[in-house]
């Protein structure tokens, strides 16, 4: 009488596993191309031109959070990292395209991941928030914003001169994701912001999600204005702070 296991293991095609050094001769081909690739697939690739990459790759081997193993060098454990992120791929498909376990890629990914925050003060750098210097100069871009004589009681706010209300929207990293120009200075917000909801290329705002206004704004869904007559995080605005 035949076993069931063995029945069963008989029914599959058998896995002929191919020698080491030829999958080290892939991987070592595939890097290659990564490191002696131009600038036009390196981009594509590494997210980075050649220049930054071993840039980078350099200050980690000089400082120290990196180090060359006996089986993987900086650069590899900083490319595969860059896959993951510069292609959100997972580690199971880097596991392919490298030729590494999921368990060394995973160990590598970390390593770098904590070199990157300890050079997080040369390597990252915050946005500037000053104005750039082709825009300072407000004359050069007055006549976009230019207001006609018959119309400027309307575009006259609380203040004496004529002025627009523009609507904007930013995101965690406050940059512009949508802007809404040429309403009259006088116009309340509220308009603003329903004239905007019901343009075709308006603002999107998903469901679910809410974008935080300031008090002009009344509270409905999608804009989570502040509560009234409530004071908010007055020490990050405090000059000895």
């Amino acid at each position: 009488m035949v076993h069931k296991r063995a029945v069963r293991h008989a029914a599959f095609p058998r896995v002929t596993y191919r020698p080491m050094l030829q999958r080290d001769q892939e991987r070592i081909a595939n890097l290659n191309n990564i490191y002696n690739c131009n600038n036009v697939e390196a981009i594509q690739m590494l997210r980075m031109r050649r220049a930054p990459f071993y840039a980078l790759v350099k200050t980690f081997r000089e400082r120290g959070p990196l180090t060359d193993s006996i089986h993987t060098s900086v650069e590899e454990q900083f490319a595969m990292f860059l896959h993951v992120v510069g292609h959100n791929q997972r580690f199971r498909v880097i596991h392919n395209t490298f030729r590494r376990s999921t368990e060394t890629i995973s160990r590598y990914f970390q390593q770098v991941v904590y070199a990157i925050g300890e050079l997080r003060g040369e390597i990252i750098k915050a946005a500037s928030m000053n104005t750039p210097t082709k825009i300072k100069n407000s004359y050069r871009w007055f006549p976009y914003f230019r207001v006609p004589r018959s119309m400027s009681t309307a575009f006259r706010g609380r203040k004496h001169y004529t002025s627009q209300n523009i609507l904007a929207a930013v995101d965690f990293d406050m940059r512009f994701t949508y802007v809404l120009a040429g309403w009259e200075g006088s116009a309340h917000d509220a308009s603003i912001l329903a004239d905007s909801l019901s343009r075709p290329d308006g603002l999107q705002i998903p469901d679910d999600k809410f974008y935080l206004g300031d008090a002009g704004y009344a509270c409905r869904p999608g804009i989570l204005p502040p509560f009234r007559k409530i004071r908010y995080h007055l020490n990050e605005f405090s000059a000895k702070h």
